[in-house]
């Protein structure tokens, strides 16, 4: 079976993740995903990467616990995981993270556990607005996030409220998620693929050399001090100085004319 539908657009690269009924995440279709954002790291052309659910009101349920309870009965892989070495899903998302390109979960509806977390690792989490689920509900099964869900929502929302909702088990309404800052935008589900790829089509036609500047420079930075961030700053400011295209744009404007950036 395959898990994903790929379709490429001035840049945008959109990813449908469908796994019927429920639309759980499992391995193969992490596999699947890691083919993928290997594929679009590595080429020129493909600017945005949108990972999307293909299933009505889903973006991706959780992670799928009969697969987790395969697992648990295995103690060479449960000492394996413990060693605390990147697994597959582990790779994924911090590739995500990390990468040049932007990436967006585009989140069609309820994401819960690894469909979070999924999301967590992506620059941009836009979502539909309606009766949808989105959260960490790990506690509820006796485990816990298991794919940075911890990490990455303490460094999003703080220590406190991260353990708040993390040991609750909460999960929140996309109006909550928003409030919270874990969400970036709301649109309503009738528009909410039109709004999705409007989107990401801005971000596609703005200058790539200095999208992933920026990005390395903020996701970077905060992880260090300020005068090692400053200086890491410094760098990726004379890296885009350096671009034909940071040229073309400031010679341009100083004409008053538009410019169409070409991504070097």
């Amino acid at each position: 079976m395959t898990y994903l539908s790929v379709e490429r657009r001035a840049g945008v690269v959109t990813c449908m993740m469908t796994n019927p009924p429920l639309n759980l995440m499992n391995d193969p279709m992490v596999r699947e995903i890691d083919a993928l954002t290997r594929e679009v790291e590595a080429s020129p052309e493909d600017r945005v990467l949108v990972l999307t659910g293909g299933a009505d009101g889903i973006f991706i349920t959780h992670y799928d616990v009969g697969e987790l309870t395969a697992v648990a009965e295995h103690e060479d892989v449960l000492a394996t995981i413990e060693r605390g070495g990147p697994t597959t899903i582990h790779q994924v998302l911090n590739r995500l993270e990390r990468m040049p390109k932007i990436t967006i979960a585009a989140l069609n509806g309820t994401a819960m556990g690894g469909g979070c977390e999924l999301s967590l690792a992506c620059d941009f989490r836009l979502m539909a607005d309606g009766p949808f689920h989105y959260g960490l509900p790990e506690t509820s099964l006796g485990i816990i996030p298991g794919a940075g869900g911890t990490q990455r929502m303490a460094r999003l929302l703080g220590t406190a409220r991260a353990l708040d909702l993390i040991l609750h088990g909460q999960i929140l309404t996309p109006r909550e998620a928003s409030a919270l800052g874990l969400v970036h935008r709301l649109f309503p589900p009738y528009a909410f693929r039109a709004q999705v790829a409007a989107f990401a089509e801005n971000l596609a036609r703005r200058a790539p050399i200095a999208l992933a500047a920026a990005k390395e420079a903020v996701r970077r930075g905060v992880e260090l001090s300020m005068d090692e961030g400053l200086a890491l700053e410094q760098r990726e400011f004379g890296r885009t100085m350096r671009s034909a295209d940071a040229r073309g744009a400031m010679a341009a404007y100083l004409r008053g004319e538009g410019y169409e950036f070409v991504g070097r």
